[in-house]
Order: C-alpha cells, then sequence, then structure tokens
C-alpha cells in the first residue's frame, strides 16, 4: 500500500500523538493506517507499509484488538487474516475513554477508596493529608459519574451540548 504525503504525515502524527499518551508508537502508527484504510489489510501489507518487522505487527494488532479498536476481517478466497479498525471518530473516542478508565481510572478510585477507609482508622495520618485523599477521590468519582452520563447520551444531544458549552459559561458567569 502506498501512502500520499497527507496520509504518512497523518500516520507519523497519530503515532507522535499516541506515544505522548503512554501508547507505543507502532501500535498508534498502524492504527491510523487502520483507520485511514479504505479496505482491511492483512499483517503484511501493514508490516511493508510502515516498514516494521511482521513480529511488531503482530503483537500490535493483538494490542488493538484488546482495546477493540481493531478487529479481523476474513476474506472470500484469501486465508490470511485481514484488520481493520474502527471508522467512527467518536466510537473511537469512547473506546480509548472506557479503556482508559478500566485500565487507569477504576484502579486509582479503589486504591483511594481503600486509602480513605483505612485513613478512618489512622490515628498518624495528618488531616491534611487525609482530607487531600479524600479530595482526590470526591473528584474522580465526579468525573467518573460525569463521564457515565455522557455515555448514555445520543451523539446528537452531545454535539449540541458541544456546540453550546461557551454559551453555558457565559449565563454562569455573565460578568466573567
Amino acid at each position: 500500500m502506498k501512502l500520499s504525503a497527507v496520509e504518512q504525515r497523518f500516520v507519523l502524527h497519530w503515532g507522535e500523538m499516541g506515544s505522548r499518551w503512554g501508547v507505543n508508537r507502532t501500535v498508534a502508527q498502524l492504527h491510523a493506517l487502520l483507520y485511514l484504510a479504505t479496505r482491511p489489510l492483512p499483517a503484511e501489507e501493514i508490516a511493508e507499509t510502515l516498514g516494521v518487522a511482521r513480529s511488531n505487527v503482530s503483537t500490535s494488532l493483538k494490542e488493538l484488538q484488546s482495546w477493540g479498536l481493531v478487529k479481523v476481517v476474513h476474506q472470500l478466497g484469501d486465508r490470511r487474516d485481514h484488520f481493520e479498525s474502527l471508522h467512527d471518530v467518536w466510537d473511537i473516542f469512547f473506546v480509548i475513554l472506557e479503556e482508559r478508565k478500566k485500565r487507569e481510572l477504576d484502579p486509582t478510585l479503589t486504591t483511594l477508596r481503600e486509602c480513605v477507609m483505612e485513613s478512618e482508622e489512622d490515628p498518624e495520618i495528618d488531616p491534611v493529608v487525609k482530607e487531600r485523599i479524600e479530595q482526590t477521590l470526591q473528584f474522580l468519582e465526579q468525573i467518573t459519574g460525569w463521564y457515565a452520563q455522557m455515555k448514555k447520551m445520543d451523539r446528537a444531544s452531545m454535539l449540541k451540548m458541544i456546540k453550546i458549552g461557551i454559551k453555558i459559561q457565559s449565563l454562569l458567569n455573565p460578568k466573567g
């Protein structure tokens, strides 16, 4: 698969962006390639297009499949597995949010709740430290509660909400 200059730039930038977010650069580039692809691609073609080892492609594909961003597609007359990405940017956004929540926020919330409970019985804990832990827990619970509400909202309503966001601020704070 030959990439245009624009496609190359997109794939390279997606890789850079991914690495800034803690995702392996090749994983992110592979995801970008499949996102842009107009047809499912076999692993060999992915490796050749990105100039990476086939083993690296396999590992990256497994990672993307575990996130639910890429799936295997079979093609009639071809015994190889082909791969395609989700193509709806909103679906990608929510899959990534959900996975990050499961992998990062949920364990943090569990630990913070345990810390709050343990701090109730710990006479040595400084009240300021206890308060900071409780505030952090409260903040993350509010954020995850907001996220749960957003997941239930239909896309059209969500888009309207995003578009009127700044107007809401001016209503809440007319002098600011």
